[in-house]
């Protein structure tokens, strides 16, 4: 046990140097906190930077820009797994993002009674002659890949 000194000139130096050492610990640890605000600062500076050149965060682009100038007129064969494939025939305006289709009979599932398409955002449905849709496919690479309605995989190539 430390006795305990009855100089008051004593306890004044000691307090005045633990006041010392709690001043120092707390500008050591705002010199370390200093650093990581202003690397925090320069974070948020480009990330609003970035966000006015119109990009995304991540240079991603929006799902529009990727959607392609796909031509949908003319034939297309469809096809879903353990199934035979049949073609259809797609008509409508040059650029255009709906029209008709004729199938040309064999088609697995439901897809014997398409009649209508409609193109947006690079997503394909194919509906039936009561507009119901029988699947919503996307464009991937050269071909659309989806689902029908009833949970078939199937694919629209050329």
């Amino acid at each position: 046990m430390i006795p305990k000194s009855r100089n008051r000139f004593s306890a004044k130096i000691m307090l005045k140097q633990n006041v010392r050492a709690i001043s120092d610990s707390s500008q050591n640890d705002m010199a370390l906190r200093l650093p990581t605000i202003r690397v925090a600062g320069g974070v948020l500076v480009a990330l609003m930077v970035a966000g006015c050149a119109g990009n995304p965060i991540g240079g991603a682009t929006p799902v529009a820009a990727l959607a392609p100038d796909v031509i949908m007129t003319g034939r297309w064969i469809l096809s879903a797994p353990n199934a035979p494939s049949c073609g259809m025939n797609f008509a409508g305006a040059p650029g255009g993002h709906e029209g008709s289709i004729e199938p040309e009979g064999g088609c697995p599932g439901n897809f014997f009674t398409s009649r209508h398409w409609t193109l947006e955002q690079g997503a394909l449905t194919i509906s039936d002659h009561e507009t119901q849709p029988l699947a919503h496919l996307t464009f991937a690479a050269d071909h659309f890949e989806g689902q029908a309605t009833a949970g078939t995989p199937v694919t629209l190539s050329r």
